[in-house]
C-alpha cells in the first residue's frame, strides 16, 4: 500500500480504507484509481473483513480528478480516454458492489468523483464542514460515469439540477436530498461510522450482503408476479441457509448467534 491509502483491520473485522493524499486534496489519478480498486478487491475477499469504513485525511474527503491526471488525459485521443473512464467505472462498480456494507465518514469538501464515491457507499455520515459539487460541466465535461450512482442516490430531480448547476451544497442539503444520512461534528464523524460498523457486525455477515443484492435487484422494478416470486426465492434460500438457520435457532434459544463475538 502506498502513501496514497492506507488500510487498517481491527481485531472485530472492521477495516477503514483511509485516503492520504493531503496535498492534493485526496483527489485522485489514474494510478491511484487502480490502486484503489485492487485495495477493494482485496477486502473484498478478505474473510476477516465484515465492514468497511471510508475515510479521508486532511481538509477535504475528495476534491474529485486530479489536475495533472485530468491534463493529461486532455491531450489523449478518445480511445484513450475511453480506456481511461473505464478504469473509473471500475473503480466506482467495485465500491458500490462490495459485498459487505460500506460507511462512508466524509469530515470535509467532496467534489465530482468524490460524490460518486460517497454515492456508492451504503451508509454516509458528514460533518457541516462537508460541501459537496458535481463541477464537471464547469470544465466542459458531464458527471458520466458516477451518474449511475448518484442519479440513484439522489433522484433524477436533483441530479437535473445539480449536474447542471455545478453548484456547491452544504452538508444539510445532502442530507435533505438523500447523498448523506447523518451529521455529526468533525471530529465525530469517523467516531460516528465505526460506531455503525459496530453495529452491524451483530447481523449476519451473508444476511447483509444477501441484502445489498435484494435492493439491487428490487429497485424501481413494477411488483408484479415475478418480482414477487423473486423475493418468495430469496427469502426461501435465506432460511434454509446455514447463516439463516443458525439465526433463527438462535433466537429461538434466546442465545446470540454465532457470527456475533463475545
Amino acid at each position: 500500500m502506498s502513501k496514497s491509502l492506507s488500510i487498517e483491520i481491527n481485531a472485530s473485522g472492521i477495516a477503514t480504507l483511509t485516503l492520504n493524499r493531503i496535498e492534493r486534496h485526496n483527489a485522485f489519478d489514474d494510478e491511484f484509481i487502480v490502486e484503489m480498486t485492487s485495495a477493494l478487491e482485496g477486502l473484498a475477499t478478505n474473510p476477516a473483513v465484515r465492514v468497511l469504513v471510508l475515510a479521508a485525511t486532511g481538509k477535504s474527503f475528495s476534491a474529485g480528478a486530479d489536475l495533472g491526471w485530468m491534463k493529461r488525459m486532455a491531450s489523449y485521443g478518445e480511445a484513450e480516454n475511453l480506456a481511461d473512464a473505464q478504469k473509473l467505472a471500475k473503480l466506482m462498480h467495485t465500491l458500490d458492489s462490495l459485498p459487505i456494507p460500506t460507511i462512508a465518514a466524509v469530515q470535509g469538501p467532496a467534489y465530482g468523483g468524490g460524490v460518486g464515491l460517497i454515492a456508492c457507499c451504503d451508509m454516509v455520515f458528514a460533518s457541516p464542514e462537508a460541501q459537496f459539487s458535481l463541477t464537471e460541466v464547469k470544465l466542459g465535461l458531464i458527471p458520466a460515469v458516477i451518474s449511475p450512482y448518484v442519479i440513484r442516490k439522489i433522484g433524477v430531480a436533483q441530479a437535473r439540477r445539480y449536474f447542471l448547476s455545478a453548484e456547491r451544497f452544504s452538508s444539510t442539503t445532502a442530507q435533505r436530498i438523500g447523498l448523506v444520512h447523518e451529521l455529526a461534528p468533525q471530529d465525530e464523524v469517523i467516531v460516528l461510522a465505526h460506531s455503525w460498523a459496530t453495529q452491524l457486525l451483530n447481523n449476519g455477515p451473508m444476511a447483509m450482503a444477501a441484502a445489498k443484492r435484494l435492493v439491487a435487484e428490487v429497485a424501481d422494478r413494477p411488483i408484479c408476479s415475478e418480482l414477487n416470486d423473486l423475493c418468495a426465492k430469496r427469502i426461501a434460500a435465506q432460511r434454509v441457509s446455514n447463516e439463516g438457520q443458525e439465526g433463527l435457532t438462535a433466537f429461538i434459544e434466546k442465545r446470540p448467534p454465532n457470527w456475533v463475538k463475545h
